[in-house]
Protein backbone atom coordinates (compact mmCIF):
# COMPACT_ATOMS: atom_id res chain seq x y z
CA UNK A 1 0.00 0.00 0.00
CA UNK A 2 2.84 2.33 0.96
CA UNK A 3 4.57 1.84 -2.31
CA UNK A 4 1.21 2.66 -4.51
CA UNK A 5 0.68 6.02 -2.03
CA UNK A 6 4.28 6.88 -3.09
CA UNK A 7 3.56 6.34 -6.77
CA UNK A 8 0.78 8.70 -7.04
CA UNK A 9 1.91 11.12 -4.29
CA UNK A 10 5.27 11.21 -6.22
CA UNK A 11 3.58 11.50 -9.95
CA UNK A 12 6.01 8.06 -10.75
CA UNK A 13 5.54 4.78 -11.88
CA UNK A 14 5.57 1.94 -9.04
CA UNK A 15 8.65 0.61 -10.51
CA UNK A 16 10.29 3.69 -10.45
CA UNK A 17 9.45 4.33 -6.82
CA UNK A 18 10.90 0.75 -6.56
CA UNK A 19 14.06 1.34 -8.35
CA UNK A 20 14.53 4.33 -6.35
CA UNK A 21 13.52 2.69 -2.79
CA UNK A 22 16.15 -0.11 -3.70
CA UNK A 23 18.94 2.25 -5.24
CA UNK A 24 18.22 4.11 -1.47
CA UNK A 25 18.62 0.72 0.63
CA UNK A 26 15.47 -1.40 0.66
CA UNK A 27 16.32 -4.54 0.86
CA UNK A 28 13.20 -6.47 1.17
CA UNK A 29 9.44 -5.78 2.11
CA UNK A 30 6.38 -6.77 4.44
CA UNK A 31 3.63 -8.23 2.27
CA UNK A 32 0.92 -6.42 3.69
CA UNK A 33 -2.20 -4.97 2.92
CA UNK A 34 -3.13 -8.43 1.30
CA UNK A 35 -5.63 -8.96 3.98
CA UNK A 36 -8.20 -11.27 1.54
CA UNK A 37 -7.30 -10.85 -2.20
CA UNK A 38 -10.91 -11.08 -3.36
CA UNK A 39 -12.39 -7.60 -4.34
CA UNK A 40 -15.83 -8.63 -3.05
CA UNK A 41 -14.30 -9.17 -0.36
CA UNK A 42 -11.67 -5.91 -0.20
CA UNK A 43 -14.66 -3.59 -0.95
CA UNK A 44 -16.12 -4.72 2.08
CA UNK A 45 -13.09 -4.68 4.55
CA UNK A 46 -10.59 -2.09 3.21
CA UNK A 47 -12.44 -0.54 0.17
CA UNK A 48 -9.74 2.45 0.73
CA UNK A 49 -6.94 0.06 -0.07
CA UNK A 50 -5.52 -1.25 -3.38
CA UNK A 51 -7.19 -3.85 -4.62
CA UNK A 52 -6.37 -7.51 -5.85
CA UNK A 53 -4.59 -6.85 -9.01
CA UNK A 54 -3.01 -3.75 -7.43
CA UNK A 55 -1.21 -5.71 -4.48
CA UNK A 56 0.00 -8.20 -7.57
CA UNK A 57 1.62 -5.77 -9.52
CA UNK A 58 3.27 -4.02 -6.90
CA UNK A 59 4.62 -7.18 -5.44
CA UNK A 60 5.77 -8.91 -8.43
CA UNK A 61 7.25 -5.64 -9.67
CA UNK A 62 8.93 -5.46 -6.24
CA UNK A 63 10.77 -9.39 -6.88
CA UNK A 64 11.03 -8.55 -10.57
CA UNK A 65 13.04 -5.35 -9.18
CA UNK A 66 15.13 -7.53 -6.62
CA UNK A 67 13.59 -6.61 -3.44
CA UNK A 68 12.10 -9.91 -1.63
CA UNK A 69 9.13 -9.75 0.22
CA UNK A 70 6.96 -11.92 2.76
CA UNK A 71 3.33 -13.00 1.42
CA UNK A 72 0.37 -12.67 4.35
CA UNK A 73 -3.52 -13.66 4.90
CA UNK A 74 -5.48 -12.08 7.42
CA UNK A 75 -8.29 -14.79 7.61
CA UNK A 76 -11.20 -15.18 9.66
CA UNK A 77 -14.01 -12.69 9.24
CA UNK A 78 -16.10 -12.43 5.69
CA UNK A 79 -14.63 -14.22 3.46
CA UNK A 80 -15.63 -18.00 2.29
CA UNK A 81 -13.12 -20.82 2.28
CA UNK A 82 -13.13 -20.72 -1.52
CA UNK A 83 -11.44 -17.41 -1.28
CA UNK A 84 -9.12 -18.35 1.04
CA UNK A 85 -8.15 -21.13 -1.13
CA UNK A 86 -7.76 -18.69 -4.15
CA UNK A 87 -5.61 -16.47 -2.15
CA UNK A 88 -3.64 -19.08 -1.67
CA UNK A 89 -3.17 -20.05 -5.13
CA UNK A 90 -2.64 -16.32 -6.53
CA UNK A 91 0.09 -16.47 -3.80
CA UNK A 92 1.63 -19.50 -5.40
CA UNK A 93 1.33 -18.60 -9.08
CA UNK A 94 3.21 -15.20 -8.08
CA UNK A 95 6.09 -17.50 -6.73
CA UNK A 96 6.11 -19.59 -9.52
CA UNK A 97 6.85 -16.40 -11.91
CA UNK A 98 9.51 -15.17 -9.95
CA UNK A 99 10.65 -16.81 -6.43
CA UNK A 100 10.62 -13.55 -4.48
CA UNK A 101 8.25 -14.45 -1.39
CA UNK A 102 10.78 -15.19 1.33
CA UNK A 103 7.84 -16.94 3.46
CA UNK A 104 4.15 -16.91 4.20
CA UNK A 105 2.34 -16.01 7.20
CA UNK A 106 -1.05 -16.31 7.89
CA UNK A 107 -2.67 -13.81 10.50
CA UNK A 108 -6.12 -15.03 12.51
CA UNK A 109 -8.63 -11.82 12.58
CA UNK A 110 -9.02 -10.02 15.61
CA UNK A 111 -12.70 -9.22 15.98
CA UNK A 112 -12.37 -7.24 19.46
CA UNK A 113 -12.63 -3.08 19.05
CA UNK A 114 -14.24 -2.79 15.67
CA UNK A 115 -17.04 -3.05 14.12
CA UNK A 116 -16.19 -6.28 11.07
CA UNK A 117 -16.53 -8.07 14.18
CA UNK A 118 -18.62 -6.48 16.82
CA UNK A 119 -16.70 -8.83 19.61
CA UNK A 120 -17.73 -11.98 17.81
CA UNK A 121 -15.62 -14.84 18.83
CA UNK A 122 -11.72 -15.56 17.43
CA UNK A 123 -10.87 -18.23 15.05
CA UNK A 124 -9.04 -20.54 17.23
CA UNK A 125 -7.52 -24.05 17.45
CA UNK A 126 -8.39 -26.75 14.75
CA UNK A 127 -9.28 -24.16 11.88
CA UNK A 128 -6.13 -22.05 12.73
CA UNK A 129 -4.01 -25.20 12.54
CA UNK A 130 -5.68 -26.61 8.86
CA UNK A 131 -5.28 -22.94 7.57
CA UNK A 132 -1.70 -23.57 8.20
CA UNK A 133 -1.39 -27.27 6.85
CA UNK A 134 -3.59 -26.13 4.00
CA UNK A 135 -0.81 -23.40 3.10
CA UNK A 136 2.00 -25.58 3.43
CA UNK A 137 0.63 -28.37 1.14
CA UNK A 138 -0.64 -25.81 -1.69
CA UNK A 139 2.68 -23.56 -1.47
CA UNK A 140 4.85 -26.67 -1.50
CA UNK A 141 7.64 -26.60 -2.72
CA UNK A 142 7.78 -23.17 -4.58
CA UNK A 143 7.06 -21.04 -0.75
CA UNK A 144 9.06 -23.53 2.09
CA UNK A 145 8.94 -20.87 5.34
CA UNK A 146 5.26 -21.20 6.80
CA UNK A 147 5.04 -18.80 9.87
CA UNK A 148 3.17 -18.99 12.79
CA UNK A 149 2.17 -16.04 14.30
CA UNK A 150 2.39 -16.33 17.91
CA UNK A 151 1.44 -12.46 18.99
CA UNK A 152 -2.40 -13.79 17.16
CA UNK A 153 -2.38 -17.34 17.87
CA UNK A 154 -1.08 -17.41 21.37
CA UNK A 155 2.36 -19.12 22.37
CA UNK A 156 0.70 -22.69 22.53
CA UNK A 157 -1.23 -22.57 19.55
CA UNK A 158 1.21 -21.40 17.34
CA UNK A 159 3.57 -24.16 19.27
CA UNK A 160 1.58 -26.33 17.39
CA UNK A 161 1.48 -24.74 14.39
CA UNK A 162 5.04 -26.14 14.41
CA UNK A 163 3.35 -29.22 14.29
CA UNK A 164 0.62 -28.70 11.55
CA UNK A 165 2.50 -27.07 8.75
CA UNK A 166 4.54 -23.77 10.11
CA UNK A 167 8.19 -24.25 10.60
CA UNK A 168 9.10 -20.36 11.60
CA UNK A 169 8.05 -18.45 14.39
CA UNK A 170 8.31 -15.56 14.18
CA UNK A 171 10.22 -12.82 15.84
CA UNK A 172 10.78 -11.45 19.50
CA UNK A 173 9.13 -8.10 18.73
CA UNK A 174 9.51 -4.92 20.77
CA UNK A 175 6.70 -2.75 20.56
CA UNK A 176 3.13 -4.38 18.95
CA UNK A 177 -0.05 -1.85 18.11
CA UNK A 178 -1.84 -3.52 15.75
CA UNK A 179 -3.16 -6.86 17.12
CA UNK A 180 -2.96 -5.00 20.68
CA UNK A 181 -5.25 -2.15 19.98
CA UNK A 182 -7.59 -5.17 18.22
CA UNK A 183 -7.97 -7.39 21.08
CA UNK A 184 -5.12 -9.62 21.05
CA UNK A 185 -3.84 -10.36 24.45
CA UNK A 186 -0.54 -12.64 23.87
CA UNK A 187 1.72 -10.06 24.61
CA UNK A 188 4.49 -8.00 23.07
CA UNK A 189 7.68 -9.76 23.57
CA UNK A 190 8.96 -13.06 24.11
CA UNK A 191 13.09 -14.02 24.79
CA UNK A 192 14.86 -15.77 22.81
CA UNK A 193 15.29 -18.24 25.84
CA UNK A 194 11.40 -18.52 25.57
CA UNK A 195 11.38 -19.26 21.86
CA UNK A 196 13.67 -22.46 22.22
CA UNK A 197 12.07 -23.91 25.27
CA UNK A 198 8.59 -23.78 23.06
CA UNK A 199 10.33 -25.23 20.03
CA UNK A 200 12.04 -27.78 22.01
CA UNK A 201 9.32 -28.94 23.85
CA UNK A 202 8.26 -30.60 21.04
CA UNK A 203 11.25 -32.13 19.91
CA UNK A 204 11.99 -29.37 17.10
CA UNK A 205 15.66 -28.06 16.93
CA UNK A 206 15.70 -24.02 17.08
CA UNK A 207 17.68 -22.07 14.88
CA UNK A 208 18.84 -18.17 14.26
CA UNK A 209 18.02 -16.99 10.55
CA UNK A 210 18.03 -13.44 9.29
CA UNK A 211 15.26 -11.38 7.30
CA UNK A 212 16.08 -13.59 3.84
CA UNK A 213 15.60 -17.25 5.74
CA UNK A 214 19.49 -17.36 5.73
CA UNK A 215 20.94 -18.88 8.78
CA UNK A 216 22.98 -17.21 11.54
Amino acid sequence: MEVLHASRNSNMSVKEVLKALKSSGLGSMPGTAAEILSDRVREIICPDKLNTQEWVDVVTSAHKTGIPTTATIMYGHIETLEERIEHLFIIRDIQEKTGGFTEFVPLPFMPYNNRLGMGSGVSRGVEDLKLHALARVVLYPHIRNIQASWVKLGRKLAQSALNCGANDFGGTLMEEKISKSAGATNGEYMSPQEFEGLIREINRVPKQRNTLYKLI
